[in-house]
């Protein structure tokens, strides 16, 4: 019996929603036993489409909003029984629609990663409350700020991100004390509060013994590049598709958003074998447990920051080790792919089976 499956996405770059769709599809396709797996992408233009086909994955390139609708129409006379994922509100409302006229009856699951807007990522989900719509919140922290927003707790389900079975290298353990290489991956918009690291600096003098390098665009970085301008430790790289090589020569990724839905980047830092630091708040709170696999530091507060890091400088390297195995140990356990998939499985109604740990293709890879 095969079973269809349509994921629509609001972007076709190949940021976190759109990777985290590729994975989700693969897993599922690994996890099912009786059912062969029909999975559809459509999408704007964009990158997604080339890692769907290297993942062996169908996709719709739809332009406009026009193109979505006609897409998803004619996915949906095709495959009536089709479940649907969705990443946007009006994809919602379209989904439901064309299932009731084609009498389609999968279903329908809408995935919520949050964004740096309150009401556009959680506000507006609260339309969706009296249509037959599952919520897929990739976090606790995601779920609070839907029931804020009035979105019924009974229609929401958590299902965090997770990445593919690991396949890219780590760095070698530590071999002296202390951190001296620290890396941020972040858009440079408001809601990141990458600025929190030259407020730590402008307190801190012992910090400019670290080096810092800084991966990312956004609206801020014209501002985070004149202030780099007064310290000689810290670059500006500007956006890069991968995380990996920048992992890979790094003591420690640092995270300063506080209101973080979940932060793949921290996943793919546990993969690489590199220690994390973030706020004690959002999602990224709840993948990293203070001392474990980890630490905190205390939400838009520089000094603290400041202080974990001095910490950090001195920290012994038995302990480092011991934080980076914690981390990659996290992704076998709490982000396992075989138990997420499944979750999904349950919920579309397909028999699930343990994932078959193969290399996944290079598209997922961070």
């Amino acid at each position: 019996m095969r079973a269809c499956i349509a994921y629509v996405l609001h972007s076709g770059e190949m940021f976190g929603t759109e990777r985290m769709a590729l994975a989700t599809l693969h897993a599922l396709r690994e996890s099912v036993s009786t059912q062969d797996i029909d999975a559809t992408i459509i999408a704007p233009p964009g990158p997604v489409h080339g890692a769907a086909k290297v993942a062996n994955l169908r996709s719709r390139v739809a332009a406009n909003r026009v193109a979505l609708v006609l897409a998803l129409w004619a996915h949906l006379r095709q495959s009536p029984q089709s479940a649907l994922l969705m990443t946007a509100v009006w994809h919602s409302f379209v989904g439901h629609c064309l299932q009731t006229l084609c009498a389609g009856r999968g279903m329908h699951l809408h995935v919520v990663h949050g964004g740096t807007d309150e009401a556009r990522s959680y506000g507006r989900k609260r339309w969706l409350a009296r249509l037959p719509i599952r919520l897929i919140a990739i976090s606790n922290f995601v779920r609070d700020r839907l029931l804020a927003h009035g979105v019924p707790a009974e229609q929401i389900t958590v299902i965090g991100n997770f990445l593919p079975v690991p396949s890219m290298n780590t760095r070698g353990p530590f071999e002296q004390p202390g951190i001296r290489r620290v890396v941020m991956i972040s858009r440079l918009d408001p809601i990141k509060r990458v600025g929190l690291l030259f407020d730590a600096l402008d307190c801190c003098p012992a910090l400019a013994n670290l080096e810092f390098e800084i991966f990312g665009s956004g609206e801020l970085e014209s501002t985070l590049r004149a202030r780099a301008l007064a310290y000689p430790n810290v670059q500006l790289h500007g956006f890069v598709a991968s995380a990996k090589e920048a992992l890979l020569r790094a003591d420690l990724l640092l995270h300063t958003c506080p209101e973080e839905p979940f932060g793949l980047v921290l996943l793919e830092a546990f993969a690489a074998g590199v220690p994390v630091l973030v706020p004690n708040s959002g999602g990224a709170a709840e993948i990293v447990y203070d001392g474990i696999n980890g630490w905190h530091f205390s939400a838009n507060d520089a000094r603290s920051l400041a202080q974990r890091l001095t910490i950090l400088m001195d920290m012994p390297a038995n302990k480092l080790n011991a934080i980076a195995h914690s981390g990659r140990g996290s992704l076998s356990t709490r982000h396992d792919p075989t138990a997420l998939a499944g979750s999904y499985a349950r919920l579309l109604g397909l028999r699930n089976r343990t994932i078959n740990r193969t290399r996944i293709p290079v598209a997922y890879e961070a």
